[in-house]
């Protein structure tokens, strides 16, 4: 690329970031966090192109400018970090519960449609000896009720193990959300089949009156894992019925105001998945006794609710619904 082309394809970006650097100067609050985004997105990409012209052109004054507009905005992003931990202590401390708390029926439903197919299929395999026959081969079965299912969580180091599971069940909440699109129907077959498979391990374990086994190899970080599923569940399920019924609003623009508040969920939730795989890799498959394993579990799940409860309730009683930007 010559110099003329650099300059002619780059130029926009330079001067779209000068302009918002001297809107910083008359005074942080001029910016908003969407602004403040695309600032450091450009400032990091106006630092690239310094580093390239410097490297391929040779030319004083291009290098010089853009040096020049680099420091500006550098200072900028680095004065703006206050401001950036103020942001992201009230997404936490409003923004994702107050997003949480007004899906909660939609949430509740996401969590019956994954527990009802659970405890039915779980119920059933418990109780019929024809159905667990039709399960599998007895050997598999028996190595899966004996040892596979426990070695499972020994199967990698604990760290590489924690960081395996966060990325699946970030996946697997990724799509229970976007499945929404759907009119809901993608965001139901997913609780639905994710519900009927754990049912089916619950009834193996049952079967053969192995319940406390299972139910502690499950609780530990299943309580975290689950309520995050069933939130993103829930905000896939909000995010259809809006397309199906979108109230007084035309669709595109409940679709938007929708996505943007299923966003926040989303986000809000890979702080909850990391902590359930930090326990799935260092708790579950420990040494620990199975009440020292549960009982982590169980005060991991007892803060999230009382968290989303406590502040979500009050941020809806202060008018918020989670929607991102929202004053």
């Amino acid at each position: 690329m010559d110099v003329d082309t650099f300059l002619t394809t780059n130029q926009p970006a330079w001067d779209r970031l000068t302009a918002l650097v001297s809107r910083a100067g008359r005074g942080i609050t001029r910016l908003s966090p969407d602004d403040l985004d695309e600032l450091v997105v450009l400032y990091q990409r106006t630092s690239t192109h310094l580093s390239y012209a410097r490297g391929t052109y040779h030319d004083p004054a291009l290098s010089a400018s853009l040096s020049r507009l680099v420091a500006r905005a550098g200072a900028v992003v680095y004065g703006t970090r206050p401001r950036t931990w103020r942001a992201v202590g009230r997404f936490f401390a409003v923004t994702f519960p107050a997003a949480v708390w007004y899906s909660r029926r939609f949430v509740a439903a996401s969590a019956a449609l994954f527990l009802v197919p659970a405890f039915a299929v779980g119920l059933w395999l418990a109780n019929s000896p024809a159905a667990v026959e039709a399960s599998g081969p007895k050997a598999v079965r028996e190595a899966y009720v004996n040892h596979d299912f426990q070695d499972y969580y020994r199967s990698a180091p604990a760290g590489e193990f924690a960081s395996q599971v966060f990325t699946n069940n970030v996946q697997v909440s990724i799509l229970a959300f976007a499945g929404g699109i759907a009119f809901c129907l993608l965001t139901a077959f997913v609780l639905v089949f994710n519900g009927a498979h754990v049912g089916v391990a619950a009834g193996l374990f049952a079967a053969v009156g192995q319940q406390a086994k299972f139910w502690g190899l499950i609780l530990p970080h299943g309580l975290l894992e689950l309520t995050a599923v069933f939130v993103a569940g829930g905000a896939g399920l909000r995010l259809g019925w809006t397309l199906i019924d979108p109230g007084d609003r035309t669709r595109r623009a409940a679709l938007a105001e929708e996505g943007r508040r299923a966003l926040v969920v989303v986000a809000g939730l890979v702080l909850v998945f990391a902590a359930a795989g930090t326990i799935e890799g260092f708790v579950t498959g420990s040494s620990l006794p199975t009440w020292a394993r549960v009982g982590i579990g169980v005060t991991g799940e007892a803060s999230l609710l009382s968290y989303l409860f406590l502040r979500g309730r009050a941020a809806a009683a202060a008018g918020l619904t989670g929607a991102l930007n929202e004053s």
